[in-house]
C-alpha cells in the first residue's frame, strides 16, 4: 500500500478526471503514480507535459530500444517494482525481447547483450550510483559510439528514470501488475 493514497476518480475534480481519462486511454489503466501526483494538480500537469515532450523528442532515435533497456536497468537498480513492471510492459508492446530482462543483472557477462548495450548499461549503473560514478572514459566512449546528441538523450532518459523511481519508492508505489498474465492492460499498437 502506498504511503499516500491516490486521488480516486470519484474524488477527482474535472481536470484530474480528464487526466485519468487520457491515462486510461493511453495505458488501459490509470497508473498509480498519476493518482498520487494528482494531490498536486499543477505538478501533475507539468509532469504529464514533460513526459509527453520527452517521448516526442526521443521518438525518432535509432537507439530507442537501447534507451528503454537502460531505463529498465535503472529501475531494477533502484528497486522500483512499479517502474520495472510498467517498463517491461511498454517494451513488450514495442516488440522488444523482454526475455532478456530476466538476465539484466548479469548484463556485463551475458552473451544476450551487445557490447554497446553492456557499455550503456554500465553507464546507467554509474549514473544511478550514489554518489554518481560516471567516468570521463565512459562518456568519451559512448559519445564515440552514439554521437553527442544520442548520448545527451540517453543521459536524460536515465536521469528521468532516476527521478521517477525515487518518487515511486519514496511513496512505496509498487507494481500494478501491468506485465502479469491478463493484467497486461496496454493494448498492443
Amino acid at each position: 500500500m502506498t504511503r499516500i493514497k491516490g486521488i480516486t476518480k470519484k474524488d477527482a475534480g474535472l481536470l484530474i478526471k480528464a487526466v485519468y481519462w487520457f491515462a486510461r486511454r493511453e495505458f488501459g489503466a490509470v497508473p498509480e503514480p498519476v493518482t498520487v501526483t494528482a494531490h498536486h494538480p499543477k505538478l501533475l500537469l507539468a509532469s504529464g507535459r514533460h513526459e509527453l515532450a520527452v517521448k516526442k523528442a526521443v521518438k525518432s532515435s535509432a537507439h530507442g530500444p537501447l534507451f528503454e533497456l537502460c531505463v529498465y536497468r535503472t529501475a531494477v537498480k533502484l528497486g522500483c517494482s512499479w517502474c520495472v513492471d510498467f517498463g517491461a510492459m511498454l517494451m513488450k508492446h514495442e516488440g522488444l525481447d523482454i526475455e532478456r530482462l530476466k538476465h539484466i543483472d548479469s548484463y556485463a557477462t551475458s552473451a544476450l547483450f551487445t557490447d554497446l548495450e553492456r557499455k550503456a548499461l554500465a553507464y546507467a549503473d554509474a549514473m544511478t550510483d550514489t554518489p554518481v560514478s560516471v567516468t570521463d572514459e565512459q562518456v568519451a566512449e559512448l559519445e564515440k559510439l552514439l554521437g553527442r546528441k544520442e548520448l545527451v538523450a540517453l543521459t536524460y532518459e536515465i536521469a528521468l528514470e532516476n527521478q521517477r523511481a525515487r518518487f515511486n519508492s519514496a511513496f512505496a508505489i509498487l507494481d500494478q501488475g501491468f506485465t502479469s498474465g491478463d493484467a497486461c492492460r496496454v493494448p498492443a499498437n
